[in-house]
């Protein structure tokens, strides 16, 4: 690249920066969280409870918002006001209070499964996090690698206790990279706990923020590839890789920092990726590649 194409893609990214840190100043506050699923993480001041909850409402992030918030505030209702001590004394009475459970296509018994794995894990490690970082390394581009070690211990925990057999529903609740999948629901719990700010809970103290990937959604997918950060036709996980390698070119340092704020174009801005009049009005306009 000459110096000019180089003087011309810095000015790009400066002006890029500029217009989503006033879109991150705009939008990236705590009164703005409702209806994201975020939301149920403050709902507790134990960080127990908080990490315990977030967990939970993001694996139960997919379909609509309103059925979202209604099936994790209906779960954590069962659950009591003491999530944490619900999870790590996990039993069969508990299974049963449960059964009834349904989200979409999430069973009370996909939830039970999953409790039971959780159980073990708060009472051997103490927390999701020290679990969760025996298979991170700081030398590791991002948290990819320690993604599919976290879910492959706690589905192969389960396969073992289970004649190697791992229901479906288990398995879309822990969605595994090594399969493709974008992994959308545990990064953004990854998001809600490593970084911090006035939305993040900046819970987890292990992980290097830089190391996140951006959770693609359908709001998100489609607003990076109008503007130009990505150009394939799958909310895949190279997708995902693609647009957190185009924001780390804009924050090196916290490639995820925007994500919420963005998100925010799409549910509250109803972007829906055609040109209306409204989006003569919408600060991404003059980077709007459609």
């Amino acid at each position: 690249m000459n110096s000019n194409n180089r003087c011309s893609v810095n000015k790009q990214t400066a002006q890029i920066k500029k217009v989503l840190e006033n879109l991150y100043a705009r939008y990236n506050h705590r009164h703005l969280i409702k209806p994201d699923p975020l939301q149920f993480v403050y709902k507790y001041s134990n960080p127990e409870d908080m990490e315990i909850a977030g967990f939970l409402a993001s694996v139960l992030a997919y379909g609509r918002v309103q059925q979202i918030e209604k099936s994790v505030s209906g779960l954590l209702k069962l659950m009591g006001n003491n999530p944490f001590n619900f999870v790590q004394n996990f039993d069969n009475k508990k299974r049963g209070k449960i059964k009834g459970f349904r989200h979409r296509f999430t069973t009370g018994d996909d939830i039970s499964n999953l409790l039971d794995l959780l159980s073990d894990v708060l009472i051997e490690f103490g927390s999701i996090e020290n679990f969760f970082i025996q298979g991170y390394s700081p030398d590791d581009k991002n948290v990819i690698a320690a993604l599919s070690r976290f879910c492959n211990c706690l589905l192969n925990r389960y396969a073992e206790t289970h004649s190697g057999n791992i229901p479906k529903g288990l398995s879309y609740l822990l969605a595994r990279p090594a399969l493709g999948s974008a992994c959308k629901r545990l990064n953004l719990f990854l998001r809600w706990m490593v970084r911090k700010d006035d939305v993040d809970s900046g819970l987890w103290k292990s992980i290097d923020k830089s190391r996140l990937i951006v959770p693609i959604d359908v709001h998100m997918n489609r607003l990076c590839r109008i503007l130009g950060f990505h150009n394939r036709k799958t909310a895949s996980l190279s997708t995902a890789i693609q647009i957190t390698e185009s924001f780390a070119n804009i924050e090196p340092s916290d490639p995820v920092r925007y994500d919420f704020a963005l998100s925010r174009i799409g549910i509250l801005e109803n972007c829906n990726g055609n040109f209306r009049p409204e989006c003569k009005d919408c600060a991404l306009i003059g980077f709007c590649a459609r």
